[in-house]
């Protein structure tokens, strides 16, 4: 119990974390040396968290997913992380490829989008890394340009998470 009770997880999201600690040594972890071993995508992980509905928890209930708040969100990465670090990359880019939908997209798009993703159906890829800037997002140089009724991107990325597997 925190000294901070304030500050301290829910019931719920103790529950949560226990829930996806258990699933993650049971299904996840013991595949998570082959897959750093052999570089490759996890598909164990994505059956296993898909199953269990664990795979997009941020999703919003109107979109078919479980409406997760932040932290239970987080609680998710981070116990899949603890059992395979490249298996959470399954939740975590799923949010981050969502979070510009969710904030910006139109109710089309965030139908067309969101619900695949919550029902388990697509995964989303993240491009951030490029050559000379790394990870920095600041020293991105890949642009978006609109021109006429399209946009057209200049730039090359490296690292695409969940590239080849991904639909979105």
């Amino acid at each position: 119990m925190s000294d901070f009770p304030t500050y301290a997880p829910s019931e719920e999201h103790e529950l949560l974390r226990a829930t996806v600690r258990e699933l993650a040594d049971a299904k996840i972890a013991p595949f998570a040396a082959e897959v750093d071993e052999d570089s490759r995508f996890p598909q164990e992980a994505l059956d296993a968290l898909v199953a269990n509905e664990l795979h997009a928890v941020h999703v919003p209930e109107s979109y078919g997913g479980a409406g997760a708040d932040a932290l239970a969100t987080v609680i998710v990465i981070e116990e899949v992380a603890r059992a395979c670090a490249s298996s959470s990359l399954i939740p975590a880019v799923n949010k981050l490829g969502t979070v510009p939908v969710l904030l910006s997209g139109s109710e089309e798009l965030k139908k067309r989008y969101l619900g695949p993703v919550a029902r388990g159906e697509a995964m989303f890829s993240y491009a951030l890394s490029e050559a000379e800037a790394g990870s920095d997002a600041a020293g991105m140089k890949t642009r978006a340009v609109r021109e006429g009724d399209g946009w057209v991107l200049n730039g090359a990325k490296m690292w695409i998470t969940n590239a080849g597997v991904s639909e979105f």
